[in-house]
């Protein structure tokens, strides 16, 4: 059974308390340097990108299991522990900070000796998973925070939110190199946030052939496509209208960027990530090109909601879904372990272990 579900994750105003976020800082180095020593840093980066892991870890640092800051600070407080980390490194932040992440993974792999493939590898890997959930994600949600944690063999992890100014919560987004298979095409390990009626996801399975018929429709040609919005916008009667049946009424944007389309013609995308990885590509012309696509071709995008992720990986009634119990005894052992083995004072220990014990489910032996 997936693991899947909902969390909220509402906008709690302020910054962490100084004291807190060192506390958080020393507390984040300790675990993560017993983590790498154990298990190695493609593991602690995996278990990152896993929304309950990273629930439990943000807990045990002393912060709130339900707020935004959770995505926030806790990334942080991993930016600050690890600055001077050779083996990990992470790069990007909250707000403009996060427009400094491709020179950050610059600075960080010539200090490093990560190859210049690496390194290209790993600022694609930000951009894509930044503008997925910007463009081919459109769930109403804004990204304000961006986050990539890499280590010197270029696995990666991106931790990036975005909050609905309108209902004041945040939806998470999490992403792992491992078992990518596209950016394109289910590539999150997790998204959390309150869940709503219908959003736009090109990303899921059931848009493949809506992706492929975008792709399609660019390469034929800038007038063409033009000639299809003016046929939408018009509201042309059918032969479907005629036959009593109920018409498609979608809504087109209005602001779509002909010059870059014009642009993507002359670049004749292969596939969907290169189409959207075209600079200029946004959610406007994403949603166009789907909507069309529905409309004349009848290649049917997903309008299901992707939140598909809870903190407390299901519940013990069976609601959204059975707890997971193997994976959520792993995590707590791994946290616990890493806790008692880090070179924090006994308090600190069993402040966190308390923090632990009051975060998962009362069955459960911490």
């Amino acid at each position: 059974m997936p693991r899947a579900g909902i969390s909220d994750l509402p906008l709690h105003g302020g910054d962490a308390p100084k004291w807190l976020f060192h506390r958080m800082v020393r507390l984040a180095s300790a675990i993560t340097d017993i983590m790498i020593d154990e298990f190695g840093t493609e593991d602690l980066l995996r278990r990152m990108a896993d929304p309950f892991w990273f629930q439990a870890f943000s807990c045990v640092l002393g912060f709130d299991w339900h707020s935004s800051g959770t995505t926030t600070v806790t990334c942080g407080a991993m930016k600050v522990a690890l600055e001077d980390h050779r083996e990990v490194c992470v790069a990007g932040g909250k707000g403009r900070v996060s427009r400094d992440t491709p020179s950050e993974i610059a600075a960080w792999s010539e200090r490093n000796g990560i190859s210049v493939e690496q390194e290209r590898r790993l600022v694609k890997a930000s951009r894509m998973s930044a503008k997925v959930d910007s463009a081919a994600i459109q769930d109403g949600h804004q990204l304000y925070h961006h986050v990539i944690l890499f280590d010197r063999r270029a696995h990666w992890t991106v931790v990036q939110q975005g909050m609905n100014g309108d209902s004041g919560y945040a939806r998470r987004y999490q992403w792992s190199s491992c078992n990518l298979d596209a950016f394109v095409e289910e590539p999150h390990t997790g998204i959390l946030g309150k869940p709503q009626l219908s959003a736009l996801d090109m990303t899921a399975r059931e848009s493949d052939a809506s992706r492929r018929t975008s792709v399609d429709l660019v390469r034929d040609g800038i007038d063409h496509l033009k000639n299809q919005v003016v046929v939408v916008s018009k509201g042309q009667s059918t032969l479907s209208e005629w036959a009593g049946e109920k018409p498609l009424k979608l809504h087109m944007p209005r602001d779509i960027d002909w010059e870059v389309l014009r642009k993507a013609y002359e670049f004749q995308p292969r596939n969907y990530e290169e189409l959207i990885a075209t600079e200029g590509i946004g959610p406007s012309t994403v949603r166009a090109l789907a909507l069309i696509g529905e409309l004349v071709y009848g290649t049917k995008p997903s309008w299901k909601d992707p939140v598909k992720f809870s903190f407390t990986v299901g519940g013990k009634d069976g609601v959204p879904y059975p707890v997971d119990r193997q994976a959520m005894d792993k995590s707590i052992e791994v946290l616990r372990a890493g806790i008692a083995s880090a070179k924090i004072g006994d308090k600190e220990k069993l402040d966190s272990i308390n923090k632990l014990r009051r975060f998962v489910p009362p069955d459960i032996t911490v």
